[in-house]
């Protein structure tokens, strides 16, 4: 079957529910090329999971291979700020370096660091759901979901509520994730490069004060150490930034309209939802898709794929995969207990943040059941055009 037939990641109508187009990939096979991206398409559960793993796939090449070596063209130099931007940072560093940044990054986000944020998370989820809820409704997503995790991060990072850039945080990040979808246009690069410009600015700026005045933060912590270099350190933090509240503020809001539409918000339990928010991360995945090079010769399902393809892991067609949950893959399951979900992928490029999204996410959760267990939808939702970071414009609520 002709992929393109059915995935059409520029269509609304496929962007708002991909998931029957994923199971008709999935009954036709394990691998399909895909020419407007030319890319091979993995379904599966069971091989997206091993090709998380698998070392013969990487985020990048460039530890092994010159641009020429493996086929491809170098970057266009006009998109030389996002670039640089991007590959410093752990989510497109593979090898020595992917191992060296992401042990000291790691000690930021281990189970007892992320606990003793806890009560200030659920402090800010509580005053913030207040405040929707003392006027009556509103933009679930910019009244809530949206400051939450930024304002976590930029404590995090030792962003003074002070700096006027600190209103610049989701703008940017915003600008520099619509490098990550397909195909991006021209005006989606010149917005990323404008932003990384910007954005690494201020970083600049914010690294030298805290040379001369350190403080218990996360900056502060990073570039005292001598293994790290200034550029590293911006492109650490600006990725967590944007991999630290993409999927909290998508998966946050796209829960709300899961559980709204299908009738199911009382269900939630008022306690302790944690359960419920690994079903809404499986059920609606925040991340579609995760993209892999391969750098040797791999075989899916009786296909070889060669060194020089890309691989496109989709997450959310894996995530729905009967042959891992069973017949009821495609239904909300607010107690369902078997579930590895991959929606913080796995293996090297596992989701640091994980812990963290999830705590933020039952804050949330939690927070809006107590202050507003008759909450409904004022209004349809607008969904973003973007597929690979499914998302909504707004979610408007009343309580």
């Amino acid at each position: 079957m002709d992929a393109a037939a059915l995935f059409d990641p520029w269509s609304p109508g496929f962007v708002a529910d991909p998931y029957p187009a994923y199971a008709r990939l999935r009954e036709a096979g394990r691998a399909h090329w895909y020419g407007r991206t030319r890319q091979w398409l993995v379904p599966h559960h069971a091989d997206v999971s091993a090709l998380l793993r698998d070392r013969r796939l990487g985020r990048t090449y460039t530890h092994r291979f010159t641009h020429e070596e493996f086929g491809r063209e170098a970057p266009d130099p006009r998109y030389e700020p996002f670039h640089t931007l991007n590959d410093h940072g752990l989510l497109d560093l593979e090898g020595a370096d992917h191992t060296r940044i992401r042990r000291l990054v790691s000690r930021a986000f281990t189970p007892r660091t992320v606990e003793r944020l806890a009560p200030t998370v659920r402090e800010l989820a509580d005053g913030l759901v207040a405040e929707l809820v003392a006027a009556g409704g509103g933009d679930l997503q910019a009244a809530v979901a949206e400051p939450l995790p930024v304002a976590v991060i930029a404590a995090m990072l030792g962003i003074p509520e002070s700096d006027e850039e600190r209103a610049m945080l989701r703008p940017w990040s915003a600008a520099i994730c619509g490098m990550f979808e397909l195909n991006p246009s021209e005006e989606t690069a010149r917005a990323a490069v404008r932003a990384s410009v910007d954005f690494s600015d201020y970083l600049r700026r914010l690294i030298a004060r805290r040379r001369s005045d350190p403080g218990d933060d996360l900056v502060s912590a990073l570039i005292g150490v001598e293994e790290l270099t200034e550029q590293e350190t911006v492109s650490t933090c600006v990725l967590l930034l944007n991999a630290g509240h993409e999927a909290t503020v998508n998966t946050a809001v796209g829960g709300v309209w899961t559980l709204l539409r299908h009738g199911a918000w009382t269900s939630l339990p008022a306690g302790d939802p944690s359960t419920a928010v690994d079903e809404l991360l499986r059920y609606d995945t925040p991340l579609q898709m995760f993209e892999r090079w391969v750098l040797d010769d791999i075989e899916v399902g009786g296909t070889v794929i060669p060194r020089g393809s890309q691989v496109a892991l989709l997450l959310g067609s894996a995530n729905r995969d009967p042959a891992r949950f069973g017949p009821t893959a495609d239904e909300l399951d607010l107690t369902r207990a078997d579930n590895p979900h991959v929606t913080f992928g796995a293996g090297i490029h596992y989701c640091l943040g994980a812990p963290l999204a999830r705590l933020e996410l039952g804050a949330v959760f939690r927070a809006l059941r107590e202050r507003a267990p008759g909450m409904r939808l004022a209004a349809d939702p607008v969904r973003r055009p973007g597929y690979v970071i499914r998302g909504f414009e707004s979610l408007r609520v009343e309580v």
